[in-house]
């Protein structure tokens, strides 16, 4: 397994009146990420917030080119992200346990905190249709480049790891400073991963390592 230090390009927030951040996702413009009782969408060109959606958003987002997905105690709902307007809901599979929300390849990825797991899920019945085993807490999740990365948070601790999406193993490692907590987690397509600041009510990007 390769590790290293994760590399934090840049920190926006703390944001008025957000005492946490949940789940975080990435529409290709914004960074929109969930405080609870609202949809946030950050510009990252300046870090201030462009636009809200007054939903219940307690955990994980995902975004699939048209529709947010947003994880409310023990359901998901699917948001027109133009309007704002929640079309449809789907019970979450862990019934309020769940954490991270990704989107990839037509299916949403749920992660499990405590039951360190990822449910991949049909997004129109939450039926699971597989499940990949973690070694810690899992927090946000995203696919990128066909890598199955996670966020990870237990204690003072926190880590953004890439792992086998067959097997569970975990490939590589990137260590978030003591006390910088990884909650939502989200890659930009390219070389940035967003990530959700927990408690702390702020959003980092980090730098995700090129291969080969």
């Amino acid at each position: 397994m390769k590790r290293s230090a994760a590399e934090i390009v840049t920190e926006y927030g703390p944001f008025p009146g957000v005492e946490a951040v949940h789940g975080v996702t990435y529409d290709g413009k914004h960074v929109w990420f969930a405080s609870g009782d609202k949809l946030n969408a950050v510009d990252p060109a300046d870090g201030k917030i462009a636009r809200s959606i007054d939903v219940a958003a307690h955990a994980g987002t995902a975004f699939d080119g048209r529709h947010l997905f947003q994880i409310a105690e023990d359901r998901i709902q699917k948001i027109d992200a133009a309007s704002g307007k929640v079309l449809s809901t789907i019970p979450a599979p862990g019934g309020g346990g769940d954490s991270g929300l990704a989107w990839a390849e037509g299916s949403l990825w749920v992660g499990q905190y405590r039951e360190r797991k990822i449910h991949q899920i049909d997004p129109e019945t939450g039926k699971i249709l597989r499940t990949i085993e973690s070694k810690r807490f899992v927090t946000g999740v995203t696919w990128v480049d066909g890598e199955l990365w996670h966020g990870t948070w237990e204690g003072e601790d926190s880590d953004i790891r890439r792992v086998d999406p067959d097997t569970g193993k975990v490939l590589e490692q990137l260590d978030m400073p003591a006390g910088t907590m990884v909650s939502g987690l989200e890659s930009d397509g390219g070389d940035r991963f967003y990530c959700g600041g927990g408690d702390r009510g702020k959003v980092r990007a980090v730098r995700r390592p090129r291969h080969g």
